[in-house]
């Protein structure tokens, strides 16, 4: 009797994608994984993201900046939104430097995965930052166009 195998995320005969019915196991093209395409998929969305976090980041310093040193967490506020921008300058760079190096290559493999874990750490640190910039709270100052008026 032949044992039953599952499939949770596809077959892994070929690559995770599922199989049609009735396909034969044994005509499918085996495709190796190509780890730079994937590394470099990885960093370009990963610098997006980065991108879209520096924008924002702008803003709220922008923001911040317009409400004056008489706003509570001013000084918090401006140093942790640096702190921020500074983390993400260096991800961004080290994101370059990841994307420039071969991964089949053995002998940069190494050097590879240190530049991978100290982006991610970087990365971290970023989110746990941003976390708190959230917590302190980023107003714009009141338009004096829009405010409404009181008769």
């Amino acid at each position: 009797m032949e044992s039953e195998s599952i499939e949770l995320n596809g077959d892994p005969r070929n690559g995770g994608r599922a199989g049609d019915v009735g396909e034969n196991p044994t005509r499918r093209r085996r495709q190796s994984i190509n780890f730079n395409h994937y590394a470099n998929k990885k960093s370009a969305a990963e610098s997006m993201l980065d991108i879209a976090l520096l924008m924002a980041n702008a803003s709220q310093l922008k923001a911040v900046v317009d409400q004056g040193p008489n706003f509570n967490y001013y000084v918090p506020l401006i140093i942790l939104i640096s702190l921020s921008l500074l983390f993400q300058l260096i991800v961004g760079i080290l994101l370059i430097f990841i994307v420039k190096y071969d991964l089949n290559d053995r002998n940069k493999q190494a050097k590879l995965d240190v530049l991978n874990n100290i982006t991610t750490g970087l990365v971290f640190i970023i989110v746990i930052v941003n976390i708190f910039i959230t917590a302190f709270g980023v107003q714009r100052p009141p338009s004096y166009e829009t405010a409404p008026q009181h008769l």
